[in-house]
């Protein structure tokens, strides 16, 4: 199969498609890459690496994408890109296309485009494998931009996380004990904060809780969410429904009962948010303040640390990439219910597109 990355275009993605470690196991495959001029120097993989590993390096976007039966990307194709795309073309990425236009969804529907929505790829026991490292990543950063945006030049209540002796550390309310809760909590609990966790389901308080950190856990009620939100210096929302708008669980009431120049950390922003007052935000203007409340909604908070999240990623997609690349979609699809699961487009019709966009 010819398999095209092309270079990611929009801001602050220094991600790409596939790193060289992922195109050498793609070329042992007998496959054909053709990579981007300069598609992987944001996260550190120079076009020598990649020629070093048998891909062949094109110098256009409109040479990747029409060269290429199956395109590998991160980010969503924007309004330039899509008219690259080739008819019948395979395209797999973080796709997000909930949060498309409806033009763009038209515009693969009508190109029979058929889409692989890596976030969607959900085994049988309903683990998200390939979303997974990015959670991870974004659990983990959440401590360390909270505790800039808590500084005082930033606009923040000037609160340390740890606190000092004598002076209680920073109040940490984390909305979700899935794979990015649980790395925020410990990212938050790792630097001295106080955290409490909820979700509402009691046995994903259970398992946090055995995890060796020093946090409160509370069942998610609509009265517990309200009270927590009053006493926290940082609220991170992390919290997932598959396949489904993320629920608003931060109504804008809570939000201006929270503390004067606390934070809003809205993982969730993917899905829609789970905080009412949350809007997407990008990179170079991370935060904004809403209700007197310093919001942090920026989509793609792995994008700035590309080489870590590529090699997580690479870890966990290849063998869904292969098996796309060896058997050819329609065989994948059959035999393999979790890629089955991603598809959002196919044969010119739309498949397990999430409901928020119907």
């Amino acid at each position: 199969m010819n398999i095209g990355i092309p270079r990611e275009v929009r801001s602050y993605e220094y991600r790409v498609g596939l790193s060289p470690a992922g195109v050498e196991m793609l070329c042992q495959h007998g496959h054909t890459v053709f990579v981007e001029h300069k598609a992987g120097d944001g996260a550190g993989f120079p076009d020598k690496e990649y020629e070093q590993t048998g891909a062949s390096i094109v110098y256009s976007p409109e040479e990747a994408y029409g060269r290429a039966t199956l395109m590998l990307k991160i980010a969503r194709p924007t309004e330039k890109e899509l008219p690259f795309l080739q008819h019948g073309t395979i395209l797999a990425g973080l796709l997000n296309l909930p949060s498309a236009r409806q033009s763009k969804i038209e515009f693969l529907v009508k190109n029979d485009i058929t889409t692989v929505a890596y976030e969607q790829i959900r085994e049988v026991d309903g683990s998200l494998p390939v979303l997974r490292p990015s959670s991870q990543i974004g659990g983990a950063m959440t401590a360390e931009i909270a505790a800039r945006l808590l500084h005082s030049d930033q606009g923040g209540g000037g609160i340390l996380l740890g606190g000092i002796p004598g002076v209680p550390p920073a109040e940490v309310v984390i909305l979700g004990a899935g794979t990015a809760g649980t790395y925020a909590a410990r990212a938050f609990t790792g630097l001295g904060a106080h955290v409490t966790v909820l979700d509402k389901d009691i046995n994903a308080l259970q398992r946090i809780s055995l995890c060796g950190m020093n946090l409160v856990t509370m069942l998610s009620t609509e009265r517990n969410i309200a009270r927590c939100c009053s006493f926290a210096n940082v609220v991170v929302g992390a919290a997932l429904v598959p396949w489904t708008r993320s629920p608003i669980l931060v109504t804008r009431e809570m939000v201006r009962n929270m503390k004067p120049r606390s934070v809003i950390i809205d993982m969730s922003i993917d899905e829609g948010g789970c905080v009412e007052t949350s809007r997407p935000t990008s990179h170079d203007r991370p935060s904004y303040v809403e209700e007197n409340v310093i919001h942090y909604c920026v989509p793609n908070m792995p994008g700035i640390v590309a080489r870590t999240a590529m090699h997580g990623f690479v870890n966990v997609a290849m063998p869904y990439i292969l098996q796309i690349a060896d058997l050819g979609i329609a065989k994948a699809i059959e035999e393999n219910p979790a890629i089955e699961a991603a598809v959002n487009t196919y044969h010119g019709e739309m498949r397990h597109l999430p409901r928020w966009n119907q």
